[in-house]
């Protein structure tokens, strides 16, 4: 019986050592400013960045890293959206779900002053919305092959987590299609 109650011990500490805050898997909530600045140099267009609420689902596709920020989600955005302006090779194209502006306000008493406090955070910047599912699925299907980085933080209202697919800041869309165009052109 002895033998079983520190088997049983032992099984309990190992399970919450693995599931504990401080697990070397984990980056500790301070660390998210050293990753973000760590991994913006190394991004580039396909890559996404999220910033989402405390809610978003652990996701297994092997590009996507997950770090508990434990700040409020503006302020990640707004700290993201700062260091992607004074990036010269990265530009976000802004992605928000589209069931935000359906969210009943009735259940979340601060839904209205945070969707005015979004716009203002976006003012300026082009935005799409798309359903939630399909968001999903370009995250997991970019995942598959390119870096993505979540950046979860402490919101706990539904829909609102803001999508950031990187593009060449130096070479836009119009570019390319201009160069191929050029290209079809072109005699060989």
């Amino acid at each position: 019986m002895r033998k079983l109650r520190i088997l049983l011990a032992s099984l309990l500490f190992a399970a919450t050592v693995s599931f504990s805050p401080k697990a070397p898997a984990q980056i500790p909530r301070s660390d998210w400013h050293a990753k973000l600045a760590q991994q913006l140099p190394l991004f580039g267009h396909r890559n996404w960045i999220l910033i989402v609420d405390s809610a978003y689902p652990l996701q297994v596709s092997p590009g996507v890293e997950v770090i508990e920020t434990g700040a409020d989600q503006l302020a990640v955005v707004t700290t993201v959206l700062t260091a992607l302006d004074h990036s010269i090779h990265v530009t976000p194209n802004i992605y928000l779900d589209a069931e935000l502006p359906y969210v009943p306000q009735q259940n979340f008493p601060r839904l209205n002053a945070y969707r005015d406090d979004l716009k203002k955070t976006l003012q300026g910047r082009p935005v799409q919305s798309l359903p939630h599912e399909q968001l999903i699925a370009k995250v997991s299907e970019a995942g598959k092959d390119f870096r993505v980085l979540v950046l979860k933080t402490n919101m706990a209202m539904p829909y609102t987590s803001v999508f950031l697919q990187l593009d060449c800041r130096y070479w836009g869309p119009n570019d390319e299609q201009k160069l191929r165009q050029a290209m079809k052109s072109s005699p060989k």
